[in-house]
């Protein structure tokens, strides 16, 4: 591609606890801009968050050829309404070739859609799930007033195309009968965020609690909606067959901390679970060089990030169905289970077990990674399907201003 694309990415903060979505657009737009495009973040200021966000962003490969405007501070009447960032989009968004949003509920996203479609920019919206009929379960009037009478479907409609991250994806909001088709483009890893890799034992010398013991490592969000207490069930079951091996939790907390302690604790298995709240940067690196495998038995997940850094680092995976990702299973990668406690007990007990296995496991999903999920291979395809889009749009306008010029 040649045409230099001048691109807007819309979201409501890059704070990195608030779980994918900054990390997918930031990332995304880095990518994109390393490719030689003219590229633009649009949030709100977030200054309790600011210090860890421009540590986020040093760290990223790219990052710094892009352009960040920031609006104010939200307020609670903001938060509902948008109506200061409509103001400030009116003017702003004209000067874009293409609008990318990342956070479909969030009323900034429909403000935004409203001023492009005005403009005639052409837009896209990450979806990451948030379609998927188990997250439209979660406080389900909400939603369903949203798209039947907020806008959001119309938001929806008159997308460019709607950026699904996998073919599950698609397939589970076929019910919708959206009028804008889905295009899937997966998330990605910069290669160079995860290498190399800190030396062995970095992470445990941390952590004196686990020591030389092998561990099992989960990494997200504590929230109900990942499968903790499937997680704590399945550990019970894996403690009692291995004598040695731990269980390690790290992310930030999202609700479902205090549940999931007084679960392990129930079950007879805290002093073997170290819960060691969120990890960035090379913390995070480390406990993923330590680990012998990692377990998230998500609910639902859209592309989920952590799955795909563990893979680059070459661990081995056991996840659940709902995290969207058959890849993991085609390739050997690891196992793709149903939400059940025996079931991953057993799948981590093979693991734990297998030298072998782990480290053939680690090799085809850092293979599978190389290949198919790094940013650089993710941005190719993102503007591919822009430049596709923008042409129709404006093959679309001019075919208006034909069709005016003649009217008498």
């Amino acid at each position: 591609m040649t045409f230099r694309m001048r691109i807007l990415h819309c979201l409501g903060s890059l704070d990195p606890t608030g779980g994918g979505l900054p990390k997918i657009a930031a990332r995304l737009a880095a990518a994109q801009a390393a490719l030689g495009h003219d590229v633009h973040l649009l949030l709100y200021r977030r200054p309790g968050a600011q210090d860890a966000i421009d540590r986020e962003l040093g760290a990223i490969p790219g990052a710094a050829r892009l352009k960040t405007t920031y609006l104010p501070e939200a307020s609670r009447w903001e938060g509902w309404t948008a109506s200061e960032a409509r103001r400030a989009l009116r003017p702003l968004i004209a000067g874009f070739d293409f609008l990318h949003l990342h956070d479909l509920w969030l009323p900034l996203s429909k403000v935004a859609a409203l001023a492009a479609r005005e403009a005639d920019v052409p837009y896209t919206i990450l979806l990451n799930g948030m379609l998927d009929p188990w997250s439209l379960a979660q406080k389900r009037w909400k939603k369903k007033l949203g798209l039947s009478l907020l806008g959001y479907r119309k938001m929806l409609d008159r997308a460019a195309f709607l950026h699904a991250g996998n073919d599950d994806e698609v397939r589970l909001i076929r019910p919708l009968e959206l009028k804008a088709k889905p295009i899937v483009i997966p998330n990605g890893v910069f290669i160079e965020e995860l290498t190399p890799l800190p030396p062995p034992g970095s992470f445990s010398k941390r952590h004196p609690h686990i020591g030389s013991r092998p561990f099992i490592l989960f990494l997200s969000r504590l929230h109900y909606k990942k499968g903790l207490d499937y997680l704590a069930d399945a550990f019970a079951i894996v403690a009692r067959r291995l004598a040695g091996v731990m269980l390690v939790v790290a992310g930030p907390d999202g609700g479902a901390e205090a549940d999931f302690r007084r679960r392990v604790e129930t079950l007879g298995v805290a002093d073997r679970v170290v819960v060691c709240g969120p990890v960035w940067g090379d913390d995070r690196l480390a406990a993923m060089a330590d680990a012998a495998c990692m377990c998230l038995p998500s609910h639902q997940e859209g592309f989920s990030l952590a799955i795909t850094e563990a893979m680059g680092c070459g661990l081995p995976v056991v996840v659940s169905e709902g995290c969207h990702y058959p890849e993991v299973a085609e390739v050997g990668a690891g196992f793709v289970l149903p939400l059940d406690a025996q079931a991953f007990a057993s799948a981590l007990i093979r693991v734990m077990e297998d030298p072998e296995l782990r480290q053939s496991m680690g090799r085809a999903g850092r293979e599978l990674v190389l290949s198919r999920f790094t940013w650089p291979i993710v941005a190719e395809r993102t503007l591919a399907a822009y430049e596709r889009h923008r042409r129709v749009a404006l093959a679309s306008r001019a075919d208006t201003n034909v069709v005016a010029s003649r009217v008498p």
